[in-house]
């Protein structure tokens, strides 16, 4: 007679779990931090030796040092990108949320106008409201910057899925169940978008970036400047990373990012703070800081929930 209880056992029990994620995300994770605080000095010195002969990086050459130390940051982050997704075990473009045809272009446009109106909205209500006033800017600048902020928040949002969502939320769910993973992932996120401009430090030398790396986090000690910020951008990469769970790929990701960059660039070009204006409850330029940017994506939380419930209904029959 076979032993049921080992046949309940086996049937109930999970699926072994990778491991090899896990290691690679906290190595990866290591890898940029430092790898990207002692790149900041060399970025710093390369472009400030080279700005007399080359006229284009006379501008760059201007940044604050903090500025750098964010490019120090994101170069690592792209050029160990591939090796973290190796060594987590990934091995195919559709592991990470790229399928055949790479954009499927209904999802995308759904996902943009989802965005795009969402904090549309927030910034909308801010300027009737007396929250933010217009800064005097022409049509022709404002044409211009929308153009530009709108090329931006593409290229941005395709690569911060790939890495949010495509590599990190979805090399997580190989090492555990993908609530946790989508947890997690959302918290790195959350965590990462919140680093303020470091503190620029009185002289450069190879480890500046070391030292004031530990500053972009000096906004985790006051109250006003983590809630509401943190909690909207985790509920940011929670709602992105649903959209990729539940579609199987990153186009309504890719495009629900790209809606929400152009409104936190564009409306910071474009207004600016009213006197008197609560900052804590209408945000400021960065929109997603104040209450009113929170309110709006419990609002879009709602409309991917219920957009997933009624895909479920028709693929399933139900009315």
């Amino acid at each position: 007679m076979p032993d049921t209880r080992m046949t309940t056992t086996l049937a109930t029990s999970d699926p072994p779990r990778d491991r090899r994620p896990l290691r690679a995300l906290a190595l990866y994770l290591a890898a940029v931090f430092i790898g990207g605080a002692l790149l900041a000095p060399w970025l710093y010195w390369a472009v400030h030796s080279l700005a007399e002969s080359v006229p284009a990086l006379e501008k760059l050459s201007r940044m604050k040092f903090s500025r750098y130390l964010n490019r120090g940051l994101l170069i690592t982050a792209l050029a160990g990108l591939p090796v973290f997704i190796r060594a987590a075990g990934i091995r195919s473009w559709r592991d990470v949320g790229v399928a055949p045809g790479l954009v499927r272009w209904k999802g995308f446009a759904a996902g943009l106008g989802l965005g795009f109106t969402s904090l549309a909205a927030v910034c909308a209500v801010a300027l009737l409201a007396g929250g933010r006033i217009m800064k005097d800017r022409t049509p022709g600048e404002l044409a211009a910057q929308f153009l530009g902020v709108l090329a931006t928040a593409l290229v941005v949002a395709v690569i911060e899925e790939l890495l949010f969502r495509g590599a990190i939320f979805g090399s997580l769910r190989r090492a555990m169940r993908w609530p946790a993973a989508l947890a997690v992932s959302s918290g790195i996120y959350a965590i990462t978008h919140f680093m303020e401009r470091a503190a620029n430090p009185a002289k450069v030398d190879w480890l500046s970036g070391i030292r004031i790396l530990p500053t972009t986090l000096a906004g985790m000690t006051e109250v006003r400047t983590l809630v509401p910020a943190v909690l909207s951008l985790a509920l940011a990469g929670t709602i992105l990373g649903l959209a990729y769970q539940w579609t199987g790929d990153l186009s309504a990701s890719i495009g629900i990012h790209a809606g929400w960059i152009f409104w936190l660039k564009f409306y910071g070009f474009a207004t600016r703070r009213s006197p008197g204006a609560d900052e804590w409850f209408w945000g400021t330029g960065k929109v997603v800081d104040g209450w009113m940017a929170l309110v709006a994506l419990v609002v879009v939380l709602a409309a991917v929930l219920l957009a997933r419930r009624r895909t479920a209904r028709r693929r399933f029959g139900g009315r």
